[in-house]
């Protein structure tokens, strides 16, 4: 089954790290772009980072300096580097991929939490 496994969440205190990892199983088609999405309850999702097949990398401006997204083509898997984290990164974390072809595929998210 095609399915996307994400990893890494936590509570920790704000200025802390985590390593938030997505996985996608060898039925996924190839992969063009693995995005990273937060939701908080109550606001509209954010992209938060993206990274292409050919290596273009985007953050969202909250994020830039401090978050890093990344990848391991052979082990068909992507990461997101979490440092100085704040309250406000609180949120479902929720990896996406859009295949060559096909429908985009959803992770089933995880969960962060940054204390003060």
């Amino acid at each position: 089954q095609a399915r996307l496994v994400e990893s890494g969440g936590g509570l920790v205190q704000a200025g802390e790290s985590l390593r938030l990892s997505c996985a996608a199983s060898e039925s996924v088609p190839q992969i063009n772009v693995w995005s990273w999405y937060r939701q908080v309850a109550g606001k509209q999702s954010e992209l938060v980072a993206e990274i292409t097949n050919g290596g273009d990398i985007s953050y969202a401006d909250s994020v830039k300096g401090r978050f890093t997204i990344s990848g391991d083509n052979a082990k068909r898997t992507v990461y997101l580097q979490a440092n100085s984290l704040k309250p406000e990164d609180t949120g479902v974390y929720y990896c996406k991929v859009r295949p060559v072809w096909g429908s985009p595929y959803w992770g089933q998210g995880t969960q962060v939490t940054v204390s003060s």
